[in-house]
């Protein structure tokens, strides 16, 4: 099997896509490492030659505020990739997908039955007062991330 990841590989290189593979297990890999809202402003582009990741962003703003936690995303990129992940990131403001990004995203944050009950009930609690029903799950369902994330020692 890897003999076969090998040719795949090369001949993706022939035809000037040698980054797609790793590029591939980078995006499946981006809204877990990033968290939800990084991912829905920022996306993984290409993956220069000398190892850069180019990202993405939404603005100039996102750009400028990745630039200083770049060192830390290419930390948690290695941890979960290994050493095939990029060393450095370089971020500019341009296409982020709407659709990949959130149908990823909808994986990553975890429903109520996955979550702590202390955590559950202090989300509930923070929407109760919403009277719209869908807004309301909407709300407790990003209050039980955001705690989650909280708990989670992750600073972006």
């Amino acid at each position: 099997m890897e003999r076969i990841g090998r040719e795949v590989e090369r001949e993706l290189a022939r035809g000037g896509s040698r980054d797609a593979i790793p590029l591939a297990a980078l995006t499946a890999a981006w809204p877990t490492v990033v968290g939800e809202a990084i991912a829905r402003h920022a996306w993984p582009l290409r993956i220069a030659r000398d190892g850069t990741l180019h990202v993405a962003t939404s603005s100039a703003t996102w750009a400028h505020e990745l630039a200083f936690l770049g060192d830390e995303i290419a930390g948690r990129l290695r941890e979960r990739l290994g050493a095939d992940s990029p060393a450095r990131l370089k971020c500019a403001v341009g296409p982020v997908p709407e659709g990949a990004s959130m149908n990823v995203l909808e994986k990553a944050v975890p429903e109520a039955s996955e979550v702590p009950d202390e955590v559950v009930s202090e989300a509930a609690s923070a929407a109760a007062a919403i009277t719209d029903p869908e807004l309301r799950e909407l709300v407790a369902r990003a209050a039980r991330a955001s705690l989650l994330k909280a708990r989670s020692g992750r600073n972006f």
